[in-house]
């Protein structure tokens, strides 16, 4: 695909990475160097055609708060949650990295104060970042237990103005279904917020999905294995489900 062709449609872009993204192939274990550098090329080349990018990222590839919470009594949820924020932060430091070593300008933001190894998220700080042509890393969830990094990404868009969300997922977009589940899923190319509440689809949970929806704030669903999938979504030409 031609560099005219992927001319981005959006201005300043929020990009939601789960800790899947960082993982070996896809997989929820430990981080993948190759897999983030992966990545990192394609936000290198997104910003390099003057969009303004945070990322959200996500820890479920090193650890899920809900899987030391759940039925268990050794460890609260809410101390379960903060593991799960420091997670985020791991995979945070090695995707700046990983973006400073092939030539792009940075800023790790925590919601969690790590003052050693990376800045406290201050919205208005966040702002000058991308306006300097920095990719903006955001760690740490929303710093607060019981709200999943969905709900941080959900906010962080509508603080800082972000024309759209990206939800980079492994699959193509919503379904009716679950895919794997049902042979007869079907898959949606454009959503509203009021069928989306309507149908019960899994876009992202319902306290984020609300922020998205008040704020007029799109959402696209996309999975973002595909080849240059991301640099395709902000060129609006991404196959996954719009939700606007």
């Amino acid at each position: 695909m031609s560099d005219e062709s992927l001319t981005p449609i959006y201005r300043r872009v929020l990009l939601k990475l789960s800790g899947e993204a960082f993982g070996h192939g896809g997989k929820s274990t430990g981080i993948s160097l190759d897999e983030t550098l992966q990545i990192a090329q394609q936000l290198k080349r997104v910003v390099e055609r003057g969009v303004q990018l945070a990322v959200v990222v996500g820890g479920g590839n090193l650890l899920r708060g809900a899987q030391f919470s759940a039925g268990l009594d050794t460890i609260k949820q809410a101390t379960a949650d903060y593991m799960g924020m420091i997670a985020t932060v791991m995979n945070g430091l090695a995707l700046q990295d990983t973006l400073e070593s092939i030539g792009c300008q940075t800023r790790l933001l925590s919601a969690v104060p790590m003052d050693m190894v990376c800045e406290p998220y201050i919205r208005r700080r966040a702002e000058r970042h991308l306006e300097n042509h920095r990719i903006v890393i955001l760690a740490g969830g929303t710093g607060n237990p019981f709200v999943t990094t969905d709900t941080a990404a959900a906010l962080r868009g509508r603080e800082m103005g972000a024309d759209i969300l990206l939800k980079a997922t492994k699959v193509d977009g919503v379904y009716s279904a679950d895919p794997e589940q049902d042979p007869y899923a079907v898959r949606y190319d454009k959503l509203s917020y009021a069928k989306v509440l309507q149908d019960r689809l899994k876009v992202m949970d319902l306290g984020a999905f609300e922020h998205c929806q008040e704020a007029k704030l799109k959402i696209l669903v996309f999975n973002y294995k595909r080849e240059m999938a991301i640099e395709k979504a902000i060129a609006g030409k991404a196959h996954g489900t719009l939700v606007e």
